[in-house]
């Protein structure tokens, strides 16, 4: 089969860095399916593992999570979906990636694909999906009021990849006031099409624009991007007893000063369940179902804004160097071989 890998992890604009190379389909066991990939997304965990990791044994890495597919074979332990059924999920970091014709899942951990999407749509959607979902509902809890706080979020980095799902899950399954930072025309565009009931410009001091907004504490924070440098205006402008999850992990942080307010800080990745098979992974499957309910009700949009071309080294090249700009909107995708 078709697959791109690497076998030296390093920068993107090595000739090496990912390459076309062809490896043997896999046979589905236990509760796996093999699933025939159609499209792919991109998300900084991609380009991230693309640095670090690499085969113990010296062979080709394939990397990819988000994926949308066909079932192509089951296991003898699957349970769950049957061949021919339309799938979408994402990966997990301890096995072969979705950048191949052909991958194994454990089933657990696939939700049946948004029948009224394509693909290429789907594809955008499950690690976002899962990290928005985990973070608001798992670890924020902003079903469980904060008694000191405003019934008020605010969600750095509202137009990336994690922040474009929250906002909409946010609106489509609660009655939170959602605040969301964003620091061009366009992007504040399309956080207020997505659901923001507010934006503020994160290249701004954060805190004495909440507060101007007259809205009283946000009890909770979810923050996407640049999280260790906004700490000190996320300390300031959390209610006493708030809840705060900084979905990336982008440098040292000081935590002393939420010690006197007695805020929670959730370290946090969606990718813990299936990485430890904990005995709630089927969870994440779970989600990725609700999810495609709601969007087939019309109440969550596919967040890909670009399909960049088919899944081969070239365009993963291009697709890497996009994400490691940082100034992505969205979701870049690829479809087909």
């Amino acid at each position: 089969m078709k697959a791109v890998g690497f076998i030296t992890p390093g920068e993107i604009d090595r000739d090496d860095a990912l390459v076309d190379i062809a490896l043997d389909k896999p046979t589905a066991t236990g509760r796996d399916l093999l699933v025939k990939i159609h499209a792919v997304s991109l998300n900084p965990a991609d380009a991230a593992a693309r640095k670090m990791m690499a085969d113990p044994a010296g062979g080709y890495t394939v990397l990819g999570y988000d994926a949308s597919g066909v079932v192509e074979a089951v296991g003898e332990g699957a349970e769950l979906f049957n061949v021919g059924d339309e799938v979408y999920y994402s990966g997990t970091m301890d096995r072969p990636g979705t950048n191949a014709e052909f991958h194994l899942v454990d089933e657990r951990i696939v939700g049946h694909k948004p029948s009224t999407l394509t693909h290429a749509e789907a594809a955008a959607l499950p690690l976002t999906t899962l990290a928005a979902w985990e973070a608001l509902f798992d670890r924020l809890e902003v079903t469980r009021p904060v008694p000191e706080g405003s019934n008020t979020i605010l969600v750095i980095g509202g137009s990336g990849g994690v922040g474009t799902i929250a906002l909409q899950v946010l609106r489509a399954t609660t009655d939170l006031t959602v605040i969301s930072t964003a620091s061009t025309p366009e992007t504040t565009a399309w956080v207020k099409e997505l659901g923001a009931h507010h934006v503020i410009n994160h290249r701004e001091p954060i805190a004495a624009q909440v507060a101007a907004l007259g809205l009283g504490a946000p009890g909770f924070v979810l923050s996407t991007n640049g999280s260790a440098a906004h700490m000190p205006e996320i300390a300031e402008l959390i209610a006493p007893q708030g809840r705060m999850v900084p979905v990336d992990a982008s440098g040292k942080v000081d935590l002393q000063p939420f010690g006197m307010k007695s805020v929670s800080i959730h370290n946090f990745t969606m990718f813990t369940r299936p990485l430890f098979r904990t005995p709630d992974m089927q969870v994440q499957g779970e989600i990725l179902n609700q999810v495609a309910k709601l969007v087939d009700a019309g109440k969550i949009k596919s967040t890909v804004t670009d399909v960049l071309g088919k899944i081969d080294a070239a365009t993963l090249r291009l697709a890497h160097k996009q994400i490691e700009s940082g100034k992505t909107r969205g979701k870049i995708v690829l479809e087909g071989f």
